[in-house]
């Protein structure tokens, strides 16, 4: 293996300073969130018969995956299946009036219904909170049903068994599964900034790193320039073709015959659940070209004579803020 002029430590330093969420945020963030919870548990307490369970810390502040441009958080509220309206908009409505009860201190005009969400507005920092209702009917696995964010397909899930889904795989490779997970959703990010119709979901560019260090154990996760080509040689050679599944909580018999989408990745919380069911041929085309393009900027900064050449083509991956 040549010596590339750009290195681990270099892509660890570019994480550290320009990819990655920084740690202080995080706990601010997280404490935030923490708050809204105790005040609502308060509000529960006080009117059980409300139809409101319990808020959970979702998505990928929860994951550990959040990138520095994190400008939402995301939190599931469970409600009460018998006691919440079933039409996504009257159940919108209806969350927000009772947040706007649970919260008086704030003015209604900060809890909202968004995207398939209600949005809780913070003025001082500028920072949203999006609360996903999920329907609960008692599931001992916190097991219920939501409106997708990207799709508003209704689909089964659970916010504790998804966290422990990325647990399992970060307890057996600390820091570099997830740093792995912020570069690539990095890359997403700078394609989607270049072309609106690139279509590449955080989820889905998760899933594909969990497959990847389940079944390549040659993997290098510990050299993120190895890792990174791992990656995008997985997506150039399988073309996305093939039904990718998982057996934390289900069996390989369990597992239903592929379907006739483009993409087939099944939640691994829900096998029903494809979750890019509506990508199009064309989109897993575009995606499968990119990551070819990706992974022959970093082949090629992998045998640059000089260091000025390797960080342009690792500025074709991430954008014009690489620096080394």
């Amino acid at each position: 293996m040549p010596d590339s002029p750009i290195k681990h430590a270099d892509l660890v330093s570019y994480a550290d300073e320009t990819v990655n969420l920084r740690r202080e945020d995080a706990k601010e963030y997280r404490e935030q969130v923490n708050r809204l919870r105790e005040k609502l548990e308060k509000f529960i307490k006080e009117h059980p018969d409300v139809g409101l369970v319990k808020m959970l810390l979702s998505g990928s502040l929860a994951k550990g995956t959040a990138l520095k441009t994190l400008n939402d958080i995301d939190v599931a509220v469970y409600v009460d299946a018998g006691k919440a309206p079933r039409a996504e908009d009257e159940l919108l409505e209806w969350l927000a009036e009772q947040l706007r009860k649970a919260y008086p201190q704030m003015d209604p005009s900060q809890i909202s219904p968004g995207n398939h969400c209600v949005r809780i507005s913070f003025r001082g920092s500028g920072l949203d909170v999006d609360i996903v209702p999920v329907y609960y009917e008692g599931d001992e696995n916190d097991k219920g049903y939501l409106y997708a964010r990207d799709t508003g397909k209704r689909v089964l899930t659970s916010i504790p068994m998804h966290l422990a889904f990325v647990r399992t795989r970060s307890d057996r490779i600390p820091k570099h599964y997830k740093q792995l997970i912020r570069l690539v959703k990095w890359w997403a990010r700078f394609k989607k900034r270049n072309d609106s119709s690139f279509r590449c979901k955080s989820f889905l560019a998760e899933l594909i790193a969990a497959h990847l260090v389940d079944t390549d154990t040659s993997i290098d996760v510990h050299d993120y320039p190895t890792a990174l080509e791992s990656y995008f040689a997985y997506v150039v050679k399988s073309g996305l073709k093939d039904q990718v599944y998982f057996t934390d909580y289900y069996k390989k018999s369990d597992t239903p015959n592929r379907g006739n989408t483009a993409i087939e990745f099944l939640d691994p919380v829900n096998l029903d659940n494809n979750v890019v069911y509506d990508y199009s041929d064309g989109d897993r085309a575009t995606l499968v070209d990119a990551a070819e393009d990706a992974l022959d900027r970093i082949s090629e900064a992998r045998f640059a004579t000089t260091k000025a050449r390797a960080v342009e083509c690792w500025q074709e991956v991430f954008g014009p803020s690489f620096r080394a």
